[in-house]
């Protein structure tokens, strides 16, 4: 019995996390604009969305925004995560760990309101006439900063597993400490750098709250462009665009589990050869 109600119970969950998916998909095929009833098969939505200017600038702007706030925070996050590594005195390590934890345990809208304030401060002090001049760093320094948790979660571990033997034995074959890093260190921590970097995108591409109380009139990413349709209605190319985003990330998966798989069974038959 236990082994079947856990079974239901996994389809269940299943079932919650993908239905709505799945419906997203398939009205994205929906011959009208429909969201009760599926009329049909047809791929209008699909034409009308490569022929929508508004949502490719805001898919544009959304991508450089999270590649370019991901590359800001995995690097400044692979650093700080370095640092308190080192930190000798344990009580402070401490401290610093927890305010790190800070902004992902802060809510999202308190973080916003937060930020909007900053950088109405620093219009106000520095007497620039126009917020969009510094809508976007604006933006990408709120969104670095959110993410930068999240890659110093992902690292750190690793830099405690790892611990300071590799290091050190560079160190002693002549390695400067810079040289160490780069040559033995991070090659062993880069699993967990691109977790956190993949992460840091993710969430990025996925923000809306603090997106809408930081962003400017002339970058709108596409959470606030889907936001802004709500007032009256998604159009249903809207569906096409999540459809594709939503392929695009499934089959990212597919590829990266494939090659893992493929390097454990390379590992596998060596350590069998080596038998």
């Amino acid at each position: 019995m236990k082994k079947y109600a856990s079974r239901i119970y996994l389809c269940i969950i299943f079932a919650i996390l993908y239905i709505p998916i799945l419906t997203l998909i398939l009205f994205s095929f929906n011959g009208s604009e429909s969201t009760a009833s599926f009329t049909g098969f047809s791929l209008e939505w699909y034409k009308k969305l490569f022929s929508d200017e508004a949502a490719f600038v805001a898919l544009r702007n959304t991508l450089i925004l999270a590649i370019c706030s991901a590359a800001l925070s995995t690097v400044i996050g692979t650093a700080a995560a370095e640092g308190i590594y080192r930190m000798k005195r344990k009580w402070f390590k401490t401290l610093v760990t927890s305010v790190t934890d800070v902004p992902m345990m802060n809510p999202d809208i308190v973080t916003g309101v937060s930020f909007m304030l900053f950088f109405a401060a620093v219009v106000g002090i520095f007497k620039i006439s126009d917020y969009d001049d510094i809508g976007f760093f604006a933006m990408l320094i709120a969104h670095t900063t959110f993410c930068l948790p999240y890659v110093i979660l992902n690292v750190l571990p690793r830099i405690n597993e790892l611990g300071n033997s590799l290091t050190e034995a560079a160190l002693d074959l002549g390695c400067t400490p810079v040289q160490a890093f780069f040559k033995v260190k991070l090659p062993n921590i880069m699993p967990g750098v691109i977790s956190g970097a993949v992460m840091a995108f993710t969430l990025s591409l996925d923000d809306f709250v603090i997106s809408y109380f930081v962003s400017p009139s002339n970058f709108q990413t596409l959470p606030l462009l889907i936001y802004s349709m709500t007032k009256k209605t998604v159009k249903p190319d809207m569906y096409a665009l999540s459809t594709l985003i939503i392929v695009t990330v499934f089959t990212l998966l597919i590829i990266s589990n494939i090659k893992d798989f493929r390097k454990t069974d390379k590992k596998a038959r060596k350590g069998g050869k080596k038998a």
